[in-house]
């Protein structure tokens, strides 16, 4: 997160799902981060997530483990490169061709991989350069092996956004515009959704004198802003269609967001991170995702979402970043969210 402000058998058929601005319900998932010395095994974790019906997971970069256990489970995978290898991805087809075949080809017919993700959060700052080469190669790679139905994209925060408010006046930083537009033509091209961070939290902790509480947790009956002739009341939306508006100064009028990280967290902020509110926000996310009404400026547009996180993670940064799962190590749940709507 960058608090600046994306079956039946082991041997089945997998169809590779491309992304289509059609409407319907937009699909839930979960992330499966694994930055704790005390998270049980990815066997169990699966299993857990089969007898929650969660369909989706991403996984942050390749685990052998977490890989197996997938296969034949019926979850569809969106799965990340680690950060590190952006550069030689990017720089060396050789070593692209050999990611594909040691962590997409061997699962390949037992798990759907919603998409690949060069990356998390790097644009910007120094490794935001090798992001659309490593895309590129990965998609060649993946071509090769037969697999090029599989989109390829990257997963980016806000902290893209030069200006976000009101929603229509969204727009890249100078910094990253022309490397969010090189890539945006590449999604564009490839018919491949951008993967975006979305977080109200972060938002309204740094702007609660502009932002109110229930406008972040999805708990205002009213319109809160009024963009031209449309009219936002929550904060979810606001950010989503911001990010639509940028995307659209730089030529991507069809590329379609996936949400790839949304959530609140439970404890070490007072009154705002608390048991309740992330509660609230969490089961109010799937209700509105799930209801097929986009948003504003997308209506009737599809958001697929991906709930951060399914644990609390004791390896990451201290502070409410350990306090987004679901679950604790141990599996219990630190609150119940309803993924069936």
């Amino acid at each position: 997160m960058n608090q600046l402000l994306c079956f039946t058998s082991a041997f089945c058929l997998i169809l590779f799902h491309g992304y289509l601005s059609i409407a319907e319900a937009g699909l839930i998932g979960v992330n499966y981060g694994m930055l704790g010395n005390n998270l049980p095994p990815p066997s169990e974790v699966i299993a857990l997530l089969k007898s929650r019906q969660i369909t989706r997971v991403r996984l942050f970069d390749p685990n052998y483990d977490a890989l197996q256990a997938l296969q034949g489970s019926g979850i569809d995978v969106i799965l990340g490169t680690l950060n590190q290898d952006l550069q030689n991805l990017g720089s060396d087809l050789s070593f692209a061709r050999n990611w594909v075949q040691e962590n997409v080809i061997p699962y390949s017919e037992a798990v759907t991989f919603r998409c690949i993700s060069a990356g998390n959060e790097v644009i910007p700052g120094d490794l935001a350069v090798h992001v659309l080469p490593a895309m590129r190669n990965l998609k060649t790679a993946l071509r090769e092996a037969n697999l090029g139905e599989i989109p390829v994209s990257t997963t980016v925060s806000t902290a893209v956004l030069g200006n976000s408010y009101p929603p229509s006046r969204g727009e890249f930083t100078k910094e990253v515009s022309p490397t969010m537009k090189s890539i945006t033509e590449f999604l564009a091209a490839a018919k491949s959704p951008l993967l975006v961070n979305v977080y109200p939290y972060f938002a309204y902790i740094y702007d609660q004198q502009n932002i109110s509480l229930a406008y972040a947790l999805f708990n205002s009956s009213e319109v809160v802003v009024k963009d031209g002739q449309l009219g936002y009341k929550n904060l979810f939306d606001a950010i989503t269609d911001a990010v639509y508006s940028a995307l659209e100064k730089v030529g991507g009028n069809y590329v379609v967001i996936v949400v790839s990280e949304s959530g609140w967290p439970s404890n070490e902020n007072g009154e705002i991170a608390t048991i309740a509110n992330a509660q609230m926000y969490n089961n109010k996310l799937i209700a509105h995702v799930s209801g097929a009404s986009g948003t504003p400026k997308r209506p009737g547009r599809s958001i697929d979402t991906y709930v951060f996180a399914i644990f609390n993670e004791n390896l990451k940064p201290s502070g409410t970043e350990q306090h987004f799962g679901l679950y604790y190590p141990n599996m219990t749940e630190v609150y119940h969210v309803e993924f069936t709507q």
